[in-house]
């Protein structure tokens, strides 16, 4: 028997988090388990919880318990069917754990259920583990249909007394269940004086849909439309709704004429008059168009004085959506994102207070210098080689630019025009570079105030899966451009290593990586990353006897830098466009062509490699010819050619990248990790020497289910750094990167408020 894990199943608890309740979530102690699959349509879960029984979840929201199932399904059905003088044939769309068919049977009158479910997973597995709801499916009077309810409807006219929408939430295909054209067919297939009930949504969480809804049924012609609520304590908030409404020729539905002819344990004839009484709120929204809840946090309005700010983000990638959270809790700020892509934009764009999204092509110099003079500051997130691009646009509409890129160059140039233009270009403010800029100064900044110096500085960082989800050759997943992260390898790196420089070419970096301890619990490597001489001088330890050690790099797990070195020379990471690179050819094709063994089998192919790479040991060379095997390499699998972007020809690398994005992506429930730690050998005024160390450990959220730890730790800051700009704490003109107590201390402040810091101590 398989054992059984969920990505909404963590720690041995079930949360059920969902954009339809930002900010909470449900969560229920899990004993074990019961059953997990991927329907045509759905996630389906199953699991015995400890309090509530065996509870169904779908796509990560909860339909039911043991426990409280009943006031759902009571309320749902008996308000239509209680207020129906004689209802004789019923249609359920939906509900196929069997719980409203269930309360429908308990009705004389009823001659017929039709129960129409697109996913035939549903009654198949409450039947399993639900039987107390589904058992009745099995009744001669009833009639299961396993297809598409809309279609149903339409071939129906005019047959049924009473239906039972029993949906999910409006999100997906089931968004069509709450609008108008689907409530024209329920009207349409009701019999004169019918009635309907649909899963109306919470009064805490939905106000503004459930006024959407009444208003669509009402313009359709019900003679009767009503909201009713439920209260059940595995539903968001704990309340429900149904959407209730009666067609021309029958009554209302708030007074019940007769009763269930079994016993119910939540509907009652007094529960049924009272569930129409909603609290006030709900009535002076739903009834007079008053919005009379409490203001507070983004949803206050501006204070007398408050100007209005506008935001203007570039890009909607991984990161930018910690970073347009953190904007938009400021009630005087507007925020737009944009992107080339409209619904890439609108995506991130829809579930934020204040923000639209627009589609912006930044090569197109006259639309992005438009939209950069309509906003007080410009975000850049996109690839670092448009940044100068956007801050000549900034300087141009005098707009303030925070990006989370290295100063290049070419950026740096543009110092002096910035500065005139009165504006402000922060930089470097996400994870690295970025938070570890702010701890880096305050420890060297302090070391000095107490008479040290730090004669030694290492600075490593690495995004990773977490230890459980490293689980393929490279130890590695994607959580940004895998090209991006493939051309890094290949950068030259420069470091100074007890008073000399170091130089290592960009062939060679894979070679450069040692093992290197941070904690017992992990098996590190570290090797450089760029240039890090100049940050002798940026951190200001460039006084006598200082800095004679720096070098800032990148941490990977044993086994990865030995990989990506046989890739390398190989020339699987050969940029450059080839000709020869078309659809028509597979794996091991392109890999005769590239080892100039065209033609040759397996052996032959691993022979040529094994020439190539020169691997130190058998166990070594076992292990990288089985992951070039992993990739795919050796198969008579057609490639998918790739090419860079306005190149006329495909290549090597980009063809690769498009495999391993395949293989190396998140899957749902995964996650990953963050370690950032400084080490600073310290000299102190007595000739004594500490090793001081501060150190991020970043767990993120398991896919699905929260930010990354990379996007929150880049996407963070960057909004922090935003919001002081707005605010004027940070009014430096110029370009600029976190080199300063004056720069890095407020941001720091910020960030720690929010539980994100490094933890420093002494080895």
């Amino acid at each position: 028997m398989p054992v059984f894990t969920h990505p909404a199943i963590q720690d041995g608890w079930f949360r059920e988090i969902s954009s339809q309740w930002p900010g909470q979530a449900m969560t229920l102690k899990v004993n074990k388990i019961l059953h997990v699959e991927k329907s045509l349509y759905q996630d389906v879960l199953v699991f015995e919880s400890e309090t509530y029984g065996n509870v169904l979840v779908l796509d990560g929201v909860i339909q039911c318990t043991e426990r409280d199932e009943f006031s759902y399904q009571e309320m749902i059905t008996h308000i239509p069917m209680a207020s129906h003088p004689n209802p004789e044939k019923v249609l359920v769309i939906g509900g196929g754990d069997g719980g409203v068919v269930r309360e429908a049977l308990k009705y004389d009158s009823v001659k017929e259920v039709v129960l129409c479910d697109i996913d035939e997973a549903v009654p198949r597995v409450s039947k399993l583990y639900l039987p107390h709801m589904a058992e009745l499916l099995a009744d001669p009077r009833v009639t299961v249909h396993i297809g598409d309810g809309f279609a149903f409807l339409q071939s129906h006219e005019g047959t049924y007394d009473v239906i039972v929408t029993d949906s999910s939430d409006p999100v997906g295909p089931a968004a069509s269940l709450f609008q108008k054209p689907y409530y024209q067919l329920l009207h349409d297939a009701l019999r004169s004086g019918g009635h309907i009930a649909a899963q109306g949504e919470c009064l805490w969480l939905h106000l503004p849909l459930i006024k959407e809804v009444r208003a669509n049924a009402q313009e359709i012609g019900f003679a009767h439309v009503e909201y009713a609520f439920t209260t059940i304590p595995t539903y968001p908030s704990g309340q429900i709704g149904f959407l209730l409404a009666g067609k021309t020729g029958g009554q209302g539905l708030r007074e019940p004429i007769k009763g269930p002819n079994s016993s119910t344990r939540y509907w009652n004839p007094d529960v049924h008059r009272a569930s129409f009484v909603v609290p006030e709120f709900a009535r002076a929204l739903l009834e007079e168009g008053k919005d009379v809840s409490p203001k507070f946090g983004t949803n206050v309005s501006l204070q007398s004085g408050q100007q209005k700010k506008r935001i203007l983000l570039l890009g909607s990638g991984y990161v930018a959506r910690p970073c347009a959270e953190y904007i938009v809790r400021s009630p005087s700020n507007e925020l737009t994102i944009a992107c080339r892509t409209l619904a890439t934009a609108k995506g991130l764009a829809e579930s934020l207070p204040r923000t639209n999204a627009i589609s912006l092509d930044v090569n197109k110099t006259d639309e992005l210098e438009s939209q950069v003079a309509a906003h007080d500051l410009v975000i850049s997130l996109i690839p670092y080689t448009y940044h100068a691009e956007v801050i000549k646009a900034a300087i141009k509409g005098k707009t303030d630019v925070v990006t989370t890129s290295y100063v290049s160059p070419a950026m740096r140039e543009l110092d002096e025009a910035a500065k005139a233009a009165g504006i402000t270009v922060l930089n470097e403010i996400g994870l690295d570079p970025g938070i570890d800029h702010l701890y880096a100064v305050k420890t060297i900044d302090e070391v000095h105030a107490k008479g040290g110096k730090v004669k030694q500085f290492l600075s490593y960082c690495g995004g990773l899966p977490a230890p459980a989800n490293a689980s393929n050759p490279l130890g590695y997943k994607f959580s940004w451009s895998s090209r991006g992260v493939l051309l890094a390898l290949l950068n030259n790196a420069a470091f100074l290593s007890n008073g000399k420089q170091v130089t290592v070419s960009g062939s060679e970096l894979m070679g450069e990586a040692k093992p290197y301890y941070i904690s017992p619990a992990y098996a590190f490597v570290a090797y450089p990353n760029r240039d890090s001489t100049p940050f002798r001088d940026f951190y200001k330890i460039n006084g006598e006897g200082e800095g004679e050690t720096c070098i800032r790099g990148t941490l990977r797990y044993q086994g990865f830098p030995e990989f990506i070195k046989a890739l390398v020379q190989v020339g699987w990471l050969n940029g450059e466009g080839q000709e020869w690179l078309n659809k028509g050819l597979t794996w091991v094709q392109v890999l005769g062509k590239m080892l100039a063994v065209e033609g040759g089998d397996e052996a032959t192919l691993i022979s040529k490699i094994k020439s190539l790479c020169a691997f130190p040991n058998e166990s070594e060379e076992s292990r990288i010819i089985s992951g070039f095997r992993w990739i795919g390499m050796f198969t008579s699998n057609p490639i998918s050619p790739r090419a860079a972007s306005g190149a006329a020809h495909p290549n090597l690398l980009d063809t690769l990248c498009a495999r391993l994005e395949q293989l190396m992506a998140y899957a749902p429930g995964e996650r990953d990790f963050v370690m950032l730690q400084h080490k600073f050998v310290v000299e102190w005024a007595d000739k004594s020497v500490q090793t001081l160390t501060s150190t991020l450990e970043a767990y993120g959220a398991p896919l699905g289910y929260g930010h990354s730890a990379m996007a929150l730790t880049v996407g963070l800051p960057c909004g922090i750094a935003t919001q002081l700009i707005l605010d004027g704490v940070l009014n430096m003109k110029g370009v600029h990167a976190p080199y300063t107590r004056e720069i890095c201390d407020p941001i720091r402040e910020r960030l720690e408020a929010e539980g994100v810091g490094l933890v420093e101590s002494v080895l």
